[in-house]
């Protein structure tokens, strides 16, 4: 979205969808619970970070990119992440439905830095603390101990279950691939959201016979780095990384096949009727 003037950051307070700092902190906790997986460390820096420059008004962070990665790169001593780490975690946010990005542009027309806003995690709202007394935080305190219990245990349960029980809007082609080594369901299921997300980038999403091609080649390719190497320390990301190289080598063709291919001008030679009777003219 083009035309939102940048400037002083209390400007932006509108954009915010969060009432407070802990409400903000709280949808970001439940964002991470569903989606860290998709995430590398690096990208994990990056979106953290990003979370900490939007704490001055919930939810919402208007900071150059260099910015925030000099923030970065000072707290780990120059260790920090690149700008296409944070720009790949941004993607990944907002197809998750993390952040939308709105462009700003200055007084000149010029373009600015964007506009992060973080979105509120879908039917999920902390507790109102006014309500609470000392008897009801300890109720939900043991309330809460109970739950997270629970959900070890189901996530322990989500664990065991294998191939069998992946999501039928994955290709079987790929299920059947993968599960020769990893047999998971949701292993199998987190390979194949990385293939969505690095097709969704390149806007090939729904050229469904290249998508499962792709994805094909490339864990073939992570399978023959992983046994030749010891080098795949995040065989996640690096199947990304493979994804998103064949997936731009694919974009780059389509968008050169687009370009129209013009004939060069004809010359003398070229434009002589081979018919034409010179002693007649």
């Amino acid at each position: 979205m083009a035309g939102i003037k940048s400037g002083y950051t209390g400007g932006f307070q509108h954009y915010s969808q969060f009432s407070s700092l802990q409400e903000f902190n709280y949808h970001i906790e439940m964002w991470l619970l569903e989606h860290k997986h998709a995430f590398t460390k690096g990208e994990i820096i990056g979106l953290k970070r990003l979370v900490r420059f939007a704490a001055k008004i919930p939810g919402v962070c208007n900071a150059k990119i260099g910015t925030i990665l000099k923030s970065i790169h000072e707290q780990y001593q120059e260790n920090g992440i690149s700008r296409s780490t944070f720009k790949r975690m941004i993607l990944k946010a907002k197809v998750l439905g993390i952040i939308t990005v709105f462009e700003t542009e200055r007084k000149n027309g010029s373009q600015s830095s964007n506009l992060y806003q973080f979105n509120r995690f879908p039917s999920s709202e902390p507790p109102k603390e006014e309500k609470m007394n000392h008897h009801n935080k300890t109720s939900n305190l043991l309330r809460t101990e109970k739950e997270q219990k629970i959900n070890k245990r189901n996530e322990t349960s989500e664990q065991q279950l294998d191939h069998n029980f992946v999501s039928n809007r994955i290709p079987q082609p790929f299920v059947q691939l993968v599960k020769c080594f990893f047999s998971e369901a949701k292993t199998i299921e987190e390979y194949w959201h990385m293939v969505q997300i690095a097709a969704f980038r390149f806007e090939c999403q729904n050229d469904t016979d290249a998508v499962l091609d792709i994805s094909l080649q490339s864990f073939r390719q992570l399978l023959r780095k992983m046994k030749l190497t010891n080098g795949v320390k995040n065989p996640i990301a690096y199947f990304y990384g493979i994804l998103d190289n064949k997936f731009m080598k694919l974009y780059s063709e389509k968008i050169a096949a687009m370009v129209p291919v013009t004939r060069s001008p004809l010359s003398f030679i070229d434009g002589i009727d081979p018919n034409w009777n010179w002693l007649n003219s």
